[in-house]
């Protein structure tokens, strides 16, 4: 299917329509009328010089919307809607695609989309565009509500190379990682009740590098943001579960540490039930042989000198016994307390 972009048209009205009451493009867009009628998409057309319709180059069905707002000198911001029927099929990064080359061409120097930090597919659309994050502006989005939400930045520049934009974390082989036992698959917005049961654990919480007060709210956008975080090449979430019954069992998480030396840490934790059946092991040893299938040149862990479970965690999973770092982490008592800081290399190219 090739997409091509043209003026909106009277005749467009009835789809602008159904597209601009789907719960999705409602939620995401909080600035469209609610419910949005014909009235408003005619006012929409007549306006539409910032506007283009995004079409199937064969059969002239409209797809989706493309438009910008100029933004200064040589700046504008850029946005987008797909209809239902049609996401999922690379629509919206056609359009930016094709909008970025004309207004480049127009002498623009820079756009740059403003997405929710929850709207991960709209983010992904941004990266195959090849738009790069540039940050998370905090509580620019306004709901309807009046509540404040982040926004995450992405930009495109005249002079940046053609294609998607580098992602340090990329996806997972098959969007899970599996030894038989257990299955690694990405936290998400329907894991928030398990994760903030588990995270609240005594001793899971008092473990913690970051003690913080949690909440199931906060817990519950934590999880929706996960995906983000992971686009960002910030942190790559996930959750441990039985392969047999698909059962929770606990999480870890790889956090890309130092991009520079390419070098990443692991942590985790497991329920309580889960504990003491080699399943953090398991974890362990697939998300650093991830790592190192994706570029790390060293894994590292770290756990209180008094962990002795978490070190044979470690110890089962490869990694060997670096260095005690005195007064490293922060205590559950508020006090400081020594890490014992584990490592695992690359394997030697065969």
């Amino acid at each position: 299917m090739s997409v091509v972009l043209r003026a909106w048209r009277p005749e467009d009205a009835g789809v602008i329509v159904e597209a601009c009451n789907d719960p999705t493009t409602q939620m995401y867009i909080p600035t469209l009328p609610a419910p949005y009628t014909r009235a408003d998409a005619l006012d929409f057309i007549a306006r539409g010089e910032h506007e283009r319709a995004a079409v199937d180059g064969e059969t002239g069905e409209v797809l989706g919307c493309v438009g910008w707002m100029p933004r200064g000198h040589g700046v504008a911001s850029v946005g987008y809607w797909v209809v239902p029927a049609a996401r999922g099929r690379r629509v919206a990064t056609a359009a930016l695609e094709l909008l970025g080359a004309e207004l480049f061409k127009d002498k623009m120097q820079r756009l740059y989309l403003e997405i929710e930090a929850e709207n991960a597919a709209s983010q992904r659309v941004a990266i195959a565009a090849g738009y790069s994050r540039e940050g998370v502006a905090r509580g620019a989005g306004e709901r309807r509500d009046g509540t404040r939400y982040d926004l995450a930045v992405f930009s495109r520049l005249a002079d940046d190379p053609a294609g998607p934009a580098p992602r340090p974390l990329p996806d997972l082989p098959d969007g899970e990682l599996t030894d038989g036992v257990i299955v690694l698959r990405p936290l998400g917005a329907g894991d928030a009740d398990v994760t903030y049961n588990l995270r609240i654990l005594p001793d899971v919480s008092g473990r913690a590098v970051v003690h913080s007060p949690l909440t199931p709210t906060l817990m519950a956008r934590k999880c929706a943001e996960s995906a983000s975080r992971w686009l960002a090449g910030e942190r790559a979430e996930l959750t441990i579960r039985r392969a047999a019954d698909d059962a929770y069992l606990g999480e870890i998480a790889l956090y890309y540490s130092d991009p520079v030396l390419r070098e990443a840490m692991i942590g985790y934790s497991l329920s309580p039930e889960a504990r003491g059946h080699g399943y953090a092991a398991r974890a362990a040893r697939l998300v650093t042989d991830w790592g190192f299938e994706i570029g790390m040149n060293r894994m590292v862990a770290g756990t209180a000198g008094d962990n002795e479970a978490s070190q044979r965690v470690l110890a089962a999973a490869g990694y060997f016994r670096e260095v005690v770092q005195e007064k490293r982490l922060p205590g559950p008592a508020g006090d400081w307390i020594d890490n014992v800081a584990f490592a695992k290399l690359r394997p030697a190219a065969t």
